[in-house]
């Protein structure tokens, strides 16, 4: 759960305490708003997450990898780690939250004569069937990022067969959408709806610069096509003996070189990786006594990558196991480490000379 879930829940709570439920209801004591606002505001959370388990189950039937899925200020998201393999994958994993949502709005609704008895079970069921056909409507506008717009984009997929250009199509659709909401809560906030609007105009925001995010990833995803990681990376790693103590390595190396990478070696073996990072997680008073070997990361337990790994494939690889960098090996020999600034550099230098021909 993201932090900023805390705050959607208790401005949640508190709206429902003295919104919602006292409008609909009443009758009843204080309390009884209060616990029945944090309820609902629970089982809304779980609608969305059961919205994004239902994406999450059809895209692992397509042996698409889902790290997790994060509760934050608008709802949820699953983070799902590759695209999918086809336009039909794309229309499945993307239609499955809606339709679950859906799903969950008709179930409450024939809740409510099974409860009807009971004024507060009565309030929490009519308010599912609410916020769950609200998530099923609202996430099938055509605009990426939204369900909608990637069931848009998974259908001129399907027509053109080009991922990037449907890609491209769906997301200037979600900025078109972004600025519509962001318009309709403007006139709202000057109306008599001021806070209704203000919402109105900060989920329009957040979409359009999801949707702005996604066009600039295509763009990147266009330049880095074809490029792999031994063009970007960087060869510049300083070799140095596994018994090197820490302090010798500050003091000769890191504030007389200025590198901050090192391969670790044992004769003529390859046996770790050494960065500032792992140096900084020892006290400053062991580094006259602490070797590079002990500290090191073991070439055996990194991730890595092979020369020949596409760019971006490899850009995607470092964000899902969230490193600012990792080694090139081949053979069992570390030759390079590949950063996100070295990718960036990589990218100046692709825009500098312009796009490609033919």
């Amino acid at each position: 759960m993201d932090y900023s879930w805390f705050i959607i829940f208790a401005l949640l709570t508190w709206l429902l305490a003295t919104n919602y439920f006292p409008a609909e209801f009443r009758d009843w004591p204080t309390y009884l708003y209060w616990v029945m606002g944090a309820v609902a505001a629970i089982m809304l959370f779980v609608s969305v997450l059961l919205h994004e388990l239902g994406h999450s189950v059809v895209a692992l039937l397509y042996k698409v990898p889902v790290p997790s899925i994060t509760l934050f200020l608008f709802g949820g998201v699953s983070q799902i780690a590759t695209e999918p393999p086809s336009a039909r994958a794309e229309f499945l994993i993307a239609g499955a939250g809606p339709l679950v949502s859906l799903i969950l709005a008709i179930i409450f609704y024939f809740v409510q004569p099974l409860v009807a008895g009971v004024e507060p079970l009565l309030g929490l069921a009519r308010y599912l069937v609410y916020v769950n056909l609200a998530l099923a409507i609202f996430n099938v506008i055509p605009g990426f990022p939204l369900d909608g717009g990637r069931v848009f984009r998974a259908i001129v997929w399907g027509i053109t067969g080009d991922m990037r250009k449907a890609t491209i199509i769906a997301a200037n659709a979600g900025r078109f959408f972004g600025f519509l909401f962001i318009l309709a809560g403007v006139w709202l906030m000057f109306g008599a709806n001021f806070i209704d609007g203000l919402w109105i105009a900060f989920i329009g925001w957040f979409l359009e610069g999801a949707a702005s995010a996604q066009v600039q990833q295509v763009a990147v995803q266009g330049l880095l096509a074809g490029h792999t990681v031994w063009q970007a990376m960087s060869t510049h790693c300083a070799n140095v003996p596994a018994d090197v103590t820490l302090q010798d390595l500050v003091d000769e190396h890191i504030l007389g070189t200025g590198q901050h990478c090192f391969i670790v070696k044992r004769g003529d073996n390859d046996i770790g990786v050494m960065t500032l990072e792992r140096i900084k997680t020892v006290p400053r008073a062991e580094w006259a006594t602490t070797g590079a070997g002990q500290v090191m990361l073991p070439i055996g337990q990194l991730e890595s990558f092979d020369p020949n790994t596409e760019l971006w494939t490899a850009l995607q690889k470092l964000d899902r196991n969230g490193v600012n960098q990792l080694p090139v090996i081949r053979d069992h020999h570390v030759i390079g480490m590949l950063s996100r600034e070295d990718v960036i550099s990589f990218l100046r230098t692709l825009q500098d000379l312009g796009p490609r021909k033919g």
